[in-house]
């Protein structure tokens, strides 16, 4: 079989702490997960993280496991079989061959073969809470100006009498607190997964609607307001509706489409609330009557304008 190096698995050093261990592994499996992972072995990935943390967090196996490698050079991948009496002095001696020490959850050959004579008597595996589920939620922008609640629907997970998993779809009432961004997680706890412990938690990513007219930067939107030509050029006060509501801004005389004004503390809420940018954006009237034509003919002819001047 295979050498398995499992603080490699989790990219930490052998003298990682618990906490160390346990950042690590979160950060891998909310990476991985396949639910939110688009990698084709996301699925074998989670199942080697989950098999790494399940050795490096308990403090018998891990011990065990370092034990292995003491003084030998093993590296991953490489052909390995475990010493004939190894495992004695841990949870009571070696026992024989299905004296599992309760290490459940095998999911590799060098896993099984590691542990299962590790210890003199079988153990009842403590029972284990069901694992995090992760999604995602579409909100509007305004919803975060204002906080807001909305319904999803998932499909979950749940245990019948009789401890079988089944599945189900089911709504669930999700609070938006005021001020989230996108790629925000909310935790809702108890809602993902179930298991002999009690449920894992839900964590859902916060995503926001497509809009033509804004653009978020973090905490900063960017919002593109349509002008006439002659606000633009004699300059004067536009009313424009924001996603917190209406503001009647000054426009400059003499701004070309395209000029940025900054609205300080307009942009999403928080302890920092961000800006507001509007972008001008000049729009030109039809000229589909014949006073509309000839208004552009007499402007063509005594303005005597060439926007590409100087190009």
């Amino acid at each position: 079989m295979e050498y398995k190096d499992y603080y490699q698995t989790l990219g930490v050093a052998k003298t990682a702490s618990d906490d160390e261990i346990k950042k690590a592994y979160r950060k891998l499996v909310r990476k991985y997960h396949p639910d939110v992972s688009k990698e084709a072995d996301a699925q074998a990935k989670t199942q080697e993280i989950n098999e790494a943390y399940g050795v490096l967090s308990d403090a018998e196996k891990r011990s065990a496991y370092d034990d292995l490698g003491r003084g030998h050079q093993y590296r991953a991948g490489q052909e390995f079989r475990p010493p004939p009496d190894w495992g004695r002095g841990f949870g009571g001696g070696a026992g024989g061959p299905g004296a599992s020490a309760g290490f459940g959850g095998a999911d590799s050959d060098f896993f099984a073969d590691l542990f299962a004579n590790l210890g003199g008597r079988r153990r009842q595996a403590p029972p284990q809470r069901g694992e995090d589920s992760h999604a995602s939620i579409t909100i509007d922008l305004a919803d975060t100006y204002t906080g807001a609640t909305r319904t999803i629907s998932l499909t979950v997970a749940e245990r019948d009498a009789q401890d079988r998993i089944f599945t189900r779809e089911r709504n669930l009432s999700v609070n938006i607190p005021k001020g989230v961004t996108a790629g925000q997680q909310l935790r809702l706890s108890g809602q993902g997964q179930p298991g002999a412990a009690g449920p894992g938690d839900l964590y859902l990513e916060i995503q926001f609607r497509p809009h033509n007219r804004y653009r978020i930067d973090g905490r900063d939107v960017y919002q593109t307001v349509p002008v006439a030509p002659w606000e633009l050029a004699l300059g004067g006060e536009v009313e424009v509706t924001t996603p917190s509501g209406k503001v009647n801004v000054t426009v400059p005389a003499g701004s070309q489409s395209g000029r940025k004004l900054r609205l300080r503390g307009r942009g999403i809420p928080g302890k920092e609330a961000g800006d507001l940018y509007l972008l001008l954006e000049v729009v030109l009237p039809p000229a589909t009557s014949d006073k509309a034509r000839e208004l552009y003919q007499t402007m063509a002819r005594e303005m005597a304008f060439n926007p590409r001047a100087g190009g």
